[in-house]
C-alpha cells in the first residue's frame, strides 16, 4: 500500500505546524513564534519557492518582531526603574523554577501561577541582593521595596511581551491561510 501527500494535506500540516505558534506565545518554555516560519517552510516544500515566499517571509518578520518585543518589554521596564542588569536573569530562574512546581509556598495554581509568582519572585530576590552591594548600598528595608517594583515591573512587561506574541501569532496563522489558501 502506497500512500501519497497531497498538496492539500501538505498545507493542513503547514497550518496545524502554525497553529502551535498559538499555544507557545503564551505558555512558558514553549516554543511560539518559531513555528509560523517552520510552518511556511513545510509549505515551500511542497509549492516551491516561487509561491510561498511571501508567507515564509512574513513569518520571518513576525519572529522578529516577537523577539523585539520581548527585548523592549524586559529591557524597558528594567530601565525605566534603574534595575541592574541582573534582574533579568533573576526572572527567568524565577520563571523557571516557577513552571517546573518547584516553589514550596505554591500549593496551588500549579505552573501558571509559578509562571507568574516565579518570575517575581527571582528579580525581586536578585534586584534586592544586587542593590544591598557598593555602589548603591542601600538598606535592606529600601533594597527589598526596590527589589519588589522591579519584580513586578519585569512579571509586567513578560505580560506585555506574551499578549504582542499572541497577536503576532495569530496574525501569522491569519495571514498564511489568506495568502496560501485564497
Amino acid at each position: 500500500m502506497t500512500w501519497v501527500l497531497t498538496i492539500d494535506g501538505v498545507w493542513w500540516i503547514a497550518l496545524l505546524v502554525q497553529l502551535l505558534a498559538i499555544p507557545g506565545s503564551f505558555l512558558p518554555l514553549l516554543p511560539g513564534l518559531i513555528w509560523l516560519p517552520v510552518g511556511s517552510l513545510v509549505w515551500m516544500g511542497a509549492v516551491g519557492w516561487a509561491q510561498a515566499w511571501p508567507e515564509f517571509v512574513l513569518a520571518l518578520v513576525l519572529f522578529g518582531l516577537g523577539f523585539i518585543a520581548d527585548l523592549l518589554a524586559l529591557g524597558l521596564a528594567s530601565a525605566r526603574l534603574k534595575a541592574s542588569r541582573w534582574s533579568a536573569a533573576g526572572a527567568g530562574v524565577g520563571l523557571l523554577v516557577g513552571v517546573l512546581g518547584l516553589l514550596p509556598a505554591l500549593p496551588f495554581g500549579g505552573p501558571l501561577l509559578g509562571a507568574l509568582f516565579g518570575p517575581w519572585l527571582g528579580a525581586t530576590l536578585v534586584e534586592t541582593w544586587v542593590t544591598t552591594k557598593p555602589p548603591r548600598n542601600l538598606g535592606w528595608l529600601e533594597a527589598l521595596r526596590q527589589g519588589s517594583v522591579v519584580g513586578l515591573a519585569v512579571v509586567a512587561g513578560l505580560l506585555i511581551s506574551r499578549l504582542a506574541q499572541l497577536l503576532l501569532a495569530l496574525l501569522g496563522v491569519a495571514v498564511f491561510i489568506a495568502l496560501s489558501y485564497f
